[in-house]
């Protein structure tokens, strides 16, 4: 057996056979040394000396014949004594390590219980929140510098992984595969394609880094936040005349999301002053801990404000394809007529019935009425061409944006299940599309308000930190919101703490 298997390198052996050596010679010193006195009282006892008479003759054979017994006979059996003692002891440790470190069979250490089915599955869906988050926190970082080359394609490559992992996944909640072990091997393969999601990103968390110092990253933030803030405002009226017009169904997908991106203005207003101080007095991990958390909420400003400019605009435009894709829809429902279902056939006339009523009597809901005209033909086998391929285009983009969107901006309480539809929802038919995004941005806004916000107070709100640490621009662990979420994955998206 050799000495790696006994737990310790080869040259530990020289150094017991050392401590051995030293320990007999100390216990043979100290044998002698408890003797000497008795030896010495033996053999050289100084003899007093009286006045003038004669001395007494001592043998020469150092025999004391009152004692019959010469001292030097007690030596060797307590040097015996003590070296069979230094023996015994160093076999005794000798086998005490060996019986600890020893790794045959019959000992081996209990390896520890393989996760439950159910601790699989929370660790799989733990991984795939962190990986996204990861892949869009980095995602939106380039966005603040011209990045290196491998920089990008480490994004992309991050991407292709979390897109395999989210496929996988969703094969799973429909239960495929169906046997345990295929089961267990697919929650493993989730776990891995994520865990090589965050390679990608951590590998070239240096190299960004690099880019983004070199980059005049304060003076582009600052010009970004100028051009938001004056912005909004505008953006606030656009949303007005829309609600007015065509009722608040109409807008209700961005309720509330320009306050959301003042508040976030907010923030990265306090961020930006304070790193162009630390900047002055050259803090420099201040400074970029700084800037790196305004960025991220200008970021997520412009994503909300972008989310509010879009669907206005979505709105009108579905308003003006409406009036076309209704006589288009009855058109195609008169040709087919004749193959069509006579229950499809009634149902699809009873729609764009009422679609009608609703844009003659007003307001009403553009985009949710092309929906439905849509969807109204679909169900009959037309619609495949057209004004009606048209709208379902229009209506599928803006599902799948605003529920994209909506994640984004409060990744921080989302779960695994509305981004796996999200994902699902990118790479099917605009029909089943439209169907799963406008699911995932239900649940999403469901796990939204099942997670709260322990920043919700007023001191909170009022500095924006709210609203940053539900959008996961700050991790939300202590009470100034913890650290920044930067480019990376797992092992350096915190290094900015």
């Amino acid at each position: 057996m050799t000495s790696l298997i006994r737990g310790r390198p080869r040259h530990a052996t020289g150094h017991i056979g050392v401590r051995v050596g030293h320990a007999v010679l100390g216990g043979v010193a100290g044998v002698v040394w408890l003797v000497l006195p008795v030896m010495t009282s033996a053999t050289q006892d100084p003899v007093p000396v009286t006045g003038g008479g004669p001395v007494a003759a001592v043998p020469a054979d150092g025999v004391d014949e009152a004692e019959g017994t010469s001292a030097t006979d007690y030596v060797l059996p307590l040097v015996a004594v003590a070296a069979a003692g230094a023996l015994g002891g160093y076999g005794y440790v000798r086998r005490t390590r060996r019986a600890r470190s020893r790794t045959t069979p019959g000992i081996v250490s209990p390896q520890p219980p393989a996760p439950s089915p159910v601790d699989l599955e929370r660790q799989a869906g733990a991984s795939l929140v962190l990986a996204d988050d990861c892949v869009r926190t980095s995602r939106e970082a380039l966005g603040h510098v011209a990045a290196d080359e491998a920089v990008v394609r480490a994004v992309r490559a991050a991407e292709t992984e979390l897109s395999a992992a989210f496929a996988i996944w969703q094969r799973y909640g429909e239960g495929v595969p169906e046997d345990p072990v295929g089961r267990r091997q697919a929650l493993v393969g989730v776990v891995g394609r994520c865990a090589e999601a965050g390679r990608q990103l951590d590998a070239q968390a240096t190299a960004f880094d690099a880019g983004w110092d070199t980059a005049d990253a304060l003076t582009a933030a600052e010009g970004r936040f100028r051009e938001l803030a004056a912005r909004a405002g505008g953006v606030q009226d656009a949303l007005a005349r829309t609600r007015e017009r065509y009722g608040p169904g109409a807008v209700d997908a961005v309720q509330g999301y320009v306050e959301q991106a003042k508040d976030r203005l907010v923030f990265a207003t306090g961020r930006l002053n304070q790193a162009r101080q630390d900047a002055d007095s050259g803090d420099g991990d201040g400074y970029r801990r700084g800037l790196r958390a305004a960025e991220g909420a200008v970021a997520q400003a412009g994503v909300l404000l972008g989310a509010v400019t879009r669907l206005v605009e979505e709105v009108r435009a579905a308003a003006g394809l409406l009036p076309a894709a209704l006589t288009g829809a009855e058109a195609e429902l008169a040709g087919l007529r004749r193959t069509a279902l006579p229950a499809r056939q009634v149902h699809a006339d009873v729609v764009l019935a009422a679609v009608r009523a609703e844009l003659t009597a007003g307001p009403y809901d553009p985009l949710d009425a092309l929906r439905r005209v849509v969807r109204a033909v679909e169900g009959t086998g037309g619609g495949r061409a057209g004004v009606i391929a048209a709208g379902a285009e229009l209506v599928t983009r803006s599902a799948l944006r605003a529920a994209d969107d909506f994640v984004g901006v409060h990744r921080g309480a989302v779960g695994a299940q509305a981004r796996a539809l999200l994902a699902e929802a990118g790479s099917a038919a605009p029909a089943d599309a439209d169907r799963l995004a406008r699911r995932a941005r239900e649940l999403a806004g469901r796990d939204v308000r099942a997670h709260g916000n322990s920043f919700a107070g007023e001191a909170a709100h009022e500095s924006g930190l709210a609203g940053v640490v539900l959008g996961g621009v700050l991790l939300g662990e202590e009470e100034d919101g913890g650290p920044v979420v930067a480019f990376g994955g797992p092992d350096t998206r915190r290094r900015l703490g």
